[in-house]
This record gives structure tokens, C-alpha cells and sequence, in this order.
């Protein structure tokens, strides 16, 4: 994937490294829980365990986190939201996530729960 012109992983126009990328090198901190979900997708697109267990609660964050390699993952759908934005503190993201595993196509739907503590989002669990 070229990060200079292919669109993010997570669905947005911008380039992967303005994109999620900025999130994923610790630059920035994702602004609302929506933007955490997409750049938390596009981890495991990219293969990032390390920012998923550092955007995870520490509530609900497993120890370690192994992704599979042979899993790609390939689009993602926003199908709802709540609360999540800049003033707030707590929300909530619904997602279809699309992949491909041993050459079958296949995808996991989840509602997501997402809180702001410190100034930075987190996600918790599924709803």
C-alpha cells in the first residue's frame, strides 16, 4: 500500500499516514471515539497490536494480543454512533467489519463502547 496515495484503511480519503497513521505513531490522540474505532480497524489492517492494547481500557485490555497474519481485513462500515464527539466523554460506535480468511469472505458486526479519560479515548468492550 502506498501511504502517499491510497486512501486509509479505514475507510476515509486521506492517505493512510495522514490518516490513521498519525494515531498509530503516537502524534496524535484520536479527537472522538469514531475516529479511535477506525484507527483501531485500521491496526489490524495494518498489523498493530501494540496501539490496540494501548488504546484498550486497561479495565477490559487483555495481557497480549496476537493478530493473524493470514487475515485481511478489508473494509469497514460505520452503521451507527453515539455520543463519542469532542465535548464528550463516553460513546458508542456500531461497525461492520469486513475480511478475508482462507479465501472466504466473512464479517464481524459489533457495537462498540468507547470512553474519554485523561483526554484520551479508549475503547472498553462490546455492547
Amino acid at each position: 500500500m502506498s501511504s502517499v496515495t491510497n486512501p486509509c484503511p479505514c475507510g476515509l480519503p486521506e492517505p493512510y499516514a495522514d490518516c490513521c497513521g498519525r494515531f498509530h505513531r503516537g502524534d496524535q490522540n484520536a479527537p472522538t471515539a469514531e475516529l479511535l474505532m477506525r484507527s483501531r480497524y485500521c491496526a489490524f489492517a495494518v498489523g498493530e497490536p501494540e496501539y490496540l492494547l494501548d488504546t484498550w481500557h486497561p479495565d477490559t485490555r487483555p495481557k497480549r494480543l496476537r493478530l493473524d497474519p493470514a487475515q485481511e481485513w478489508t473494509r469497514l462500515e460505520i452503521l451507527g454512533r453515539t455520543g463519542g464527539s469532542l465535548l464528550q466523554n463516553e460513546g458508542t460506535v456500531e461497525f461492520r467489519a469486513h475480511y478475508r480468511y482462507q479465501g472466504r469472505d466473512d464479517s464481524q458486526h459489533e457495537n462498540s463502547r468507547f470512553v474519554r479519560e485523561g483526554g484520551r479515548w479508549y475503547y472498553v468492550d462490546a455492547l
